[in-house]
């Protein structure tokens, strides 16, 4: 019986890997005694796109005896200018041929920002314009874009565009190709104030890969005081970081679901801003779901 695989992305270390004041080596290096499976990588962490520097990263990873499960990228479709959103387009179809070079098969999509003079309906009609523009691309090398829920890229200035449950699926809904899926992210779907096993519900036969994270409350605080103070910028200073299953949310509930639609995708964890050790109890936390939940 297939299952999901794990893998590991390095929240705690991204800006560090992006400014070059860590190794992107040293990190793929130190990933392989998490146990996992694969290592998800995020476009900011590479020097360079061209092709024998890329194959060094390749074997690097296969190195370890993982393989690249998601190549993370933010691409900006909501920009109101066509020549802006033409060069998106363009950055996205680089970051899929990066993605077949390093030997992966998934790479990340994006709405873009939730700039304040874009309207709804002209936002969706761009979003799925770029993101139609670039599937054929995607067909032609293999690799499937898997758009996140997500919150915000740490380099934009706005959130999300489709932040919210209502418009991400209005997008998702529109998009019908073998080469497009859902990258499902429980935790983005707290920080929006939404929940999660209520967006899953609704796109479930979508889910090509997920992030694995978890959230609580700061000590004292509670929902309705997260309501309050997610703002437009979303994200709540009272949400805090730890290992993954002992948060806010409901594993069972999702590995539940996971099971219903047969899921054998990637499910890596986003995390270790406390640090390797609680990223290590995330895998085996995962290790044991999985083992719940597919075993067999």
């Amino acid at each position: 019986m297939s299952r999901p695989k794990i893998s590991t992305f390095p929240k705690c270390w991204l800006e560090k890997i992006v400014a070059r004041e860590m190794s992107l080596f040293d990190w793929i290096e130190q990933s392989q005694a998490l146990g996992a499976e694969g290592c998800e990588l995020y476009d900011g962490f590479l020097e360079s796109f061209d092709s024998a520097y890329l194959t060094k990263v390749r074997k690097a990873i296969e190195k370890t005896g993982q393989r690249l499960s998601l190549m993370c990228f933010s691409p900006d479709f909501t920009q109101p200018g066509a020549a802006d959103r033409a060069k998106e387009i363009e950055k996205q179809k680089q970051r899929i041929d990066v993605t077949a070079e390093l030997g992966g098969g998934y790479c990340r999509t994006l709405s873009g920002q939730r700039r304040p003079e874009v309207e709804r309906a002209a936002g969706v009609k761009w979003v799925v314009e770029c993101i139609g523009a670039c599937l054929p691309h995607a067909r032609k090398r293999g690799i499937v874009m898997c758009m996140e829920n997500h919150y915000k890229d740490g380099y934009w200035k706005f959130p999300e565009f489709a932040q919210q449950m209502d418009v991400f699926c209005e997008i998702v809904g529109q998009i019908d190709d073998p080469f497009f899926g859902v990258q499902f992210d429980p935790s983005n779907s707290v920080v929006a104030g939404e929940d999660p096993i209520v967006l899953l519900d609704r796109v479930k036969r979508r889910v090509v890969s997920m992030h694995a994270s978890d959230r609580y409350l700061e000590k004292g605080a509670t929902v309705a005081d997260l309501q309050r103070d997610i703002g437009s910028l979303g994200y709540s200073p009272l949400l805090k970081h730890g290992v993954t299953g002992q948060g806010m949310n409901d594993y069972d509930g999702i590995f539940k679901r996971l099971k219903e639609v047969n899921f054998n995708g990637w499910i890596s964890i986003e995390d270790g801003m406390n640090g390797m050790d609680e990223m290590r109890e995330s895998v085996e936390f995962l290790k044991k779901k999985i083992h719940q939940y597919f075993k067999g």
